[in-house]
């Protein structure tokens, strides 16, 4: 149970006592308005420079704010992955009523600037963004970027979109890391496997979103001839594969009738793309909308449901109500069917797990 459900934060006790705003506190701490009041309600854990400047703005100690420990104590944020860097841009966000950073990377049409710079394991931070107002989803869609986008547009959110295959992804949601993990094993010929592999790793008590319908097959040299798939199947002795438990493993499995093994593994579609047009592969298993924006043959395998998976805990933070409906909305879905190979007839449905 946080503090605001069990006493008032100390913060905000002496935030009163001197007789401040939350406005004025913020002004004289230096950090947004925002972070204060999820501080005091206990919905956010402070850094160590954000405590510091909290705690000398109230001419008090930092045990006396946040509790026994000092600084360690205090500073409450965790990196989502990998190991603590020495050094490093950093994005925050809060996660189950939990600070987590992480390590920038380079994300698909993302222009966020870093929250913060970790120096010899001190944390800078810059304070653009509180972590309550950044909503995290792990996928491996092309068009992440675009949705990123669109949803900092009609909600004032931002969204971090980072790249990683459907188990990984899953495994990032159970570890409690990521607000939305997306998957897309559902089939024509199998429309449950979505829920039925949120069931298996996760068990009960989420929720499906559906970000659209897409054409998954096999991305060719532009001057490859090659007719049919099985001819593919056949012929290719070169292929970019994505890394196993990702659905276009899966499906390339099938097409090639056992498991096969790489030295090289592509960690997303537009990797595959990339390796074929580079010509170190000969094919690869990637969703039409990237094979089409570089030039390449795509030969259609099998029609699959993109679904965005989140806890159902999750249902009413407002993050999560701008996604639904951004996604339900006219111009999205509009904008959806636009891509090549995607279908926007079922975006915005909600289904329980």
């Amino acid at each position: 149970m946080s503090r605001a459900h069990s006493q008032q934060h100390p913060v905000a006790a002496r935030r009163r006592a001197l007789g401040w705003s939350q406005d004025e506190l913020s002004s004289k701490a230096g950090i947004p308005r925002s972070s204060v009041s999820a501080i005091e309600a206990g919905r956010l854990t402070p850094s160590v420079t954000a405590a510091l400047a909290v705690a000398q703005a109230l001419e008090c100690s930092v045990e006396e704010m946040f509790g026994s420990g000092g600084e360690k104590a205090v500073q409450g944020v965790t990196w989502a992955w990998g190991q603590e860097p020495v050094a490093g841009r950093y994005w925050e966000a809060e996660v189950g009523g939990r600070k987590w950073l992480y390590p920038v990377e380079t994300l698909p049409g993302s222009a966020w600037a870093h929250d913060g710079l970790c120096r010899e394991k001190v944390l800078h931070e810059r304070g653009d963004w509180d972590a309550t107002q950044t909503l995290v989803l792990a996928g491996c869609d092309p068009a992440a970027g675009l949705l990123a986008a669109e949803y900092a547009a009609a909600s004032g959110f931002r969204l971090l979109a980072f790249p990683r295959g459907g188990a990984a992804a899953l495994e990032l949601l159970r570890q409690g890391v990521v607000h939305v993990a997306a998957l897309h094993r559902s089939t024509a010929e199998q429309p449950g496997r979505n829920a039925e592999t949120v069931r298996e790793k996760l068990g009960g008590g989420y929720r499906l979103l559906r970000s659209a319908e897409w054409q998954e097959g096999i991305a060719l040299p532009a001057q490859d001839h090659t007719r049919s798939v099985a001819a593919c199947a056949r012929q290719v002795r070169r292929w970019a594969m994505r890394e196993p438990g990702s659905a276009a493993r899966e499906c390339l499995d099938e097409l090639l009738g056992k498991p096969h093994v790489s030295k090289r593994i592509m960690m997303s579609h537009q990797a595959v793309v990339e390796a074929v047009r580079g010509g170190w592969a000969e094919a690869g298993v990637c969703v039409r909308l990237c094979a089409e924006d570089a030039g390449l043959r795509f030969l259609p395998v099998r029609d699959e449901s993109l679904d965005l998976c989140f806890s159902a805990a999750m249902e009413r933070d407002p993050r999560m109500q701008a996604l639904i409906r951004l996604l339900r909305s006219r111009s999205h879905r509009r904008l959806i069917d636009e891509l090549p190979g995607y279908d926007a007839s079922h975006t915005g449905e909600l289904i329980t797990v």
